[in-house]
């Protein structure tokens, strides 16, 4: 902004300041013909030269308008204003008020080696007006014009440089400037494209936390309503095979209460997938309530065991933990065919640990691949089907809030599975 106003102050002057000058030189030699003894022909010429200094000024104005650099008709034009302000200068002194624009237009108006000359020419004509006007009379005169003389390049040598000194600064701050315009187009540019990454990035986000939300879904009517399913038709087959009503009517009453289990749990997915073991009581209640279940339906011997501090855990844990809970007993039951189960949720400072441990067929841990696909089986040493959907959803489920799961099994010497998760408060 300061440069933008200098660049028109200056453009002002150069398009002004002339005319100002010689407006002043003239009105000042009018005022001061008779001290100075100026005749009528001194009159005369001093009119005509002034306006000739008018027409070259005039015509120097819009040659300026057409040209960049300075070049040989600039140079023309200011030796002949130069001649001007000399001639009127040795007319009347009192004109070194036009002769002075030399020194304001010389930097602009002559090429770069032309400059000290032409300062040249106006300090000996503004030296002799300083001395009384031309010719200086006698031996001191001439020596006091010489004395100014020497005075005046002195100091116009010292604005010049300090003119070039300006210059080369004001042509720098412009560069930098420029430099910097440059730089906030770039940077600019690289805004939006950053803007349009970020959006890029949301929208990949907003599909990957889609295909979450599924593989979470998938994994929840895994745990819930197949599970529930599985277990009506295992009670239908028993009934069909019971040997008496009792037994039936015992097996029946279980497989409703699956299916009311179930359907609760649909009702509840719908809501916000949260188990509804949950709803009423926390993780230790609830994973006491599933194994007793657990070990009513399948007749296996299973014991729950709380150790630790228990603490109030955030939703997401509990039923995290309790989902894999279920899916272990689940896989135990259908696959491992176990005489005993232990179910152990330990509180152990900044985690939560929960172990299933099993004493049933067991399996080879290193045959199943760490991610299956979600239909796949492999078989255990008695040839049952294991892994599939649900060891890799127990996986997920634990990795999920930044958690872990290990398998631990032998052919012949049971399966142990431990889920570590971080132990996260409920803030409620």
């Amino acid at each position: 902004m300061k440069i933008a106003v200098q660049q028109e102050s200056r453009a002002a002057f150069d398009t002004w300041g002339p005319w100002a000058l010689l407006v002043a030189g003239t009105v000042a030699a009018v005022m001061s013909a008779r001290p100075v003894g100026m005749d009528r022909s001194g009159a005369a010429v001093s009119a005509v030269l002034v306006a000739a200094a008018a027409v070259v000024q005039g015509y120097w104005a819009r040659v300026k308008r057409k040209r960049s650099a300075p070049n040989r008709t600039d140079v023309c034009l200011y030796l002949l204003r130069w001649a001007i302000g000399f001639v009127l200068a040795w007319i009347n002194p009192f004109f070194a008020f036009y002769a002075v624009t030399g020194y304001y237009t010389a930097g602009i108006d002559l090429p770069r080696r032309l400059v000290l000359p032409g300062l040249f020419l106006t300090a000996v004509t503004m030296a002799g007006s300083e001395m009384g006007g031309w010719p200086p009379h006698g031996l001191v005169l001439w020596l006091g014009f010489f004395l100014v003389l020497a005075v005046n390049m002195g100091m116009v040598s010292v604005f010049t440089r300090y003119a070039q000194r300006e210059q080369a600064h004001t042509l720098e701050q412009a560069a930098t400037i420029a430099e910097l315009g440059r730089t906030n187009t770039a940077l600019q540019q690289a805004l939006d494209e950053n803007a349009a990454l970020h959006a890029q990035l949301l929208v990949q986000a907003r599909e990957a936390g889609v295909a979450d939300e599924r593989r979470r879904l998938a994994a929840e009517i895994h745990d819930t309503i197949a599970q529930g399913l599985t277990g009506i038709i295992a009670q239908l087959q028993v009934v069909a095979n019971a040997p008496d009503l009792g037994t039936a009517r015992a097996h029946l009453e279980r497989a409703s209460s699956l299916a009311r289990h179930s359907l609760g749990e649909a009702r509840r997915s719908v809501h916000n997938l949260a188990p509804v073991a949950l709803a009423a009581q926390g993780l230790p209640e609830a994973l006491k309530t599933t194994v007793a279940e657990w070990a009513e339906r399948t007749g296996v011997r299973a014991d729950f065991t709380v150790t630790g501090t228990t603490e109030q855990l955030h939703d997401e844990v509990s039923a995290t933990l309790l989902r894999i809970a279920q899916e272990a007993l689940s896989n135990a039951a259908r696959h491992a065919r176990p005489t005993r189960v232990g179910v152990t949720l330990s509180f152990m400072g900044d985690e939560v640990t929960l172990d299933i441990r099993d004493d049933g067929t067991g399996f080879d841990p290193a045959a199943v691949p760490e991610r299956t696909l979600p239909h796949s089986r492999l078989r255990s040493s008695g040839g049952t089907p294991i892994g599939g959907f649900g060891l890799d959803g127990m996986r997920a489920r634990a990795e999920r809030i930044a958690g872990s799961l290990t398998v631990e099994s032998e052919p012949g010497h049971g399966t142990a599975v431990s889920a570590r998760v971080p132990l996260m408060r409920d803030d409620h």
